[in-house]
């Protein structure tokens, strides 16, 4: 990937298996929802990550958008796409949501450098 998604991924995989680890069954349970909620259904999983990355723009998470745009990204979905997910989140969000879309333009042009090398 690149040094930025590798951070990333990694610091998320290392404190959830800390929070899994704890065996709180409330804390499993929702991850096992987040998880479900993501697979194919009457959306497919890609339409699911779009959501998931447009809404995570307006909540202004920006780790939420970057797990989106890495699941956008192995999904195939292309930089017109995410730009049109960009539009209806700052639409939406307002111009409050502009840096984040900074932070996610850096983060998938970093994305897909690394799928190019």
């Amino acid at each position: 990937m690149g040094k930025m998604a590798d951070e990333f991924n990694s610091y998320r995989q290392r404190m959830n298996d800390k929070i899994l680890a704890a065996d709180n069954k409330v804390m499993k349970r929702i991850y096992s929802i987040d998880t479900l909620t993501y697979q194919e259904g009457a959306l497919s999983a890609k339409v699911k990550e779009m959501l998931g990355l447009a809404t995570s723009m307006v909540l202004r998470c920006d780790d939420c958008i970057k797990y989106h745009l890495g699941k956008c990204h192995e999904l195939g979905v292309t930089t017109a796409e995410v730009f049109e997910i960009f539009s209806v989140a700052n639409l939406v969000g307002g111009t409050i949501v502009i840096p984040h879309t900074r932070r996610a333009v850096e983060y998938w042009e970093e994305l897909c450098a690394s799928a190019e090398s």
